[in-house]
């Protein structure tokens, strides 16, 4: 039984390079493996896209299942759906899902949202760990109703002490969705809590912008890190971040 885990969030812009240059799914796979995390947060996964098979000739089809392998389990939940396929979250996990579900938090047609919660279950862990994974809108309007739904989700869990983890590419350039989260859900930012800030993740190759996180409930924060440099600037527009925690 462990009682730490090793989590971690990337938008894969659609395994594609910035500016989308080059198909970089298979790096990607290689850095992920790399890595080891136990639990992958995924946003702007690439279920299906016809468009990109016919270009690409190693194109992989479903990303969340070519991501995964034989190491991960894995859930997916489209959100954007259009006539050449579809994208959304994607949830890897080396440990059993007990059940998943995604919600629409869309705040308008042009611009799809869910919030795809999983419950996974731990071995010799007395309570099942639920985590989010989430890609919240461009538009503040948009990210406080996403933010709202968040809060109403998980106010229940959280008050029941239950351990939880939400994690993604929050668009938050104001940085507000921690003093919510943390207000209404008792949860902490890794890379705050470490390091007293949190990381800079986008651009990738000259990030400024701190949009990625995550953030937990019921663990001790053993460290985190934003993933700079080779290979992961060239892997995507955004870098990943990786934290180590332990259950409180």
């Amino acid at each position: 039984m462990s009682e730490s885990l090793r989590v971690l969030t990337l938008n894969i812009h659609k395994g594609l390079s910035q500016f989308n240059r080059r198909m970089v799914i298979h790096e990607l796979r290689d850095g992920l493996g790399a890595l080891d995390p136990d639990i992958v947060f995924l946003q702007e996964v690439q279920g299906l896209n016809d468009r990109f098979a016919l270009r690409f000739a190693a194109w992989p089809g479903a990303q969340h299942e070519f991501l995964a392998g034989e190491r991960w389990r894995h859930v997916y939940a489209r959100n954007a759906v259009y006539d050449h396929g579809h994208h959304g979250n994607a949830i890897l996990s080396r440990f059993p899902f007990v059940s998943s579900e995604n919600t629409d938090v869309s705040d308008h047609r042009f611009e799809r949202r869910g919030l795809l919660h999983t419950v996974v279950a731990v071995p010799g862990w007395r309570r099942n760990l639920h985590c989010v994974c989430v890609h919240l809108s461009l538009h503040e309007r948009g990210r406080s109703r996403q933010l709202e739904a968040i809060s109403r989700r998980l106010e229940e869990l959280a008050s029941r002490d239950l351990p939880i983890i939400v994690a993604g590419d929050f668009n938050d350039w104001r940085h507000r969705a921690s003093a919510i989260l943390e207000r209404r859900l008792g949860m902490r930012e890794v890379s705050l809590a470490h390091h007293g800030r949190a990381a800079r993740t986008f651009p990738s190759v000259l990030p400024l912008l701190r949009l990625d996180r995550i953030y937990t409930r019921g663990f001790e924060i053993v460290g985190s890190q934003v993933h700079k440099g080779k290979p992961w600037s060239l892997l995507s527009d955004h870098l990943a971040v990786s934290a180590e925690i332990k259950r409180a």
